[in-house]
């Protein structure tokens, strides 16, 4: 059975949002029925068809081809089955996602994985501010799952983060990990102003050493000899150079923080 393809006839002039496209949405419709849904595009409504050209028919499995960067909240609330973007992911990617997993082939907008609860959503572009984070007047942003970026991420990734993590092969922006709540979030790159800003809980693995602000602790230089290990361990099967055994590392230099905060988060720091 061939996966269903949406694919974009012509990018739009106005943002499209595709929250009515999810897996578990249009299970059981037909065709002519996923034809007729009408998408939010701008001031107007407009058909699926008048959109997409609709190819296949296994709906637990959706491709969107010739995606742009205007097609908003691809796998909103996804609860199950496959997602892959060819192309560019709007703002939005993956919000409150539930379980399965949606690939972005390449770049994804602004609050993507935003209070994703489960699944694995994987960029292999770049993704935008508020990674990981939570909707504008909410307090928990990412909530479990897992999240791979292979380019780079923006500001506030992990903003208010409770569960889950995030592996950023790139540079990410400032505040990375500001008013976390838990969770781990590793970045191979550099990290911008700040990292850890406010966090109360949870863990920062950096490849590279930040500059931090002066409500952390240094802890000094230690070995880890179990907890890293069984981490880098776990991530032996991701499709990522996080799954490479010279990522891996066991000794590392920590500081605890925030201190302003409640003060029981850390960053540790390859050494």
């Amino acid at each position: 059975m061939n996966a269903l393809t949406f694919t974009l006839r012509r990018p739009p002039q106005q943002r499209v949002d595709l929250a009515l496209l999810s897996c578990q949405r249009i299970a059981g419709l037909s065709t002519a029925e996923i034809n007729a849904i009408e998408l939010q595009c701008g001031k107007r409504r407009l058909r699926v068809d008048e959109l997409f050209e609709l190819s296949g028919s296994n709906n637990r499995e959706i491709v969107f081809r010739n995606s742009c960067d205007k097609l908003d909240r691809i796998g909103h609330e996804l609860d199950g089955g496959e997602i892959t973007v060819e192309g560019d992911a709007g703002a939005y990617c993956g919000l409150g996602m539930k379980s399965g997993s949606i690939r972005v082939r390449g770049s994804a907008g602004i609050f993507a994985a935003c209070e994703m609860h489960d699944g694995m959503l994987q960029i292999e572009g770049a993704a935008g501010d508020f990674l990981g984070g939570a909707l504008p007047g909410n307090k928990r942003g990412m909530q479990g799952g897992m999240v791979i970026v292979k380019g780079s991420a923006g500001d506030r990734l992990g903003d208010q983060m409770r569960r889950g993590m995030v592996l950023v092969e790139g540079n990410v922006g400032d505040y990375c990990g500001s008013r976390m709540i838990a969770g781990t979030i590793a970045v191979m790159g550099t990290t911008g102003y700040s990292p850890g800003y406010s966090m109360n809980r949870g863990t920062l693995l950096l490849w590279r050493t930040p500059k931090l602000i002066a409500t952390f602790a240094d802890c000094g230089t230690h070995t880890s000899s179990s907890f890293l290990p069984l981490l880098f361990r776990s991530w032996r099967s991701l499709n990522s150079r996080f799954a490479e055994p010279k990522a891996a590392f066991s000794r590392i230099h920590r500081y605890q923080g925030d201190l302003s905060a409640l003060g029981k988060g850390e960053i540790l720091v390859k050494s």
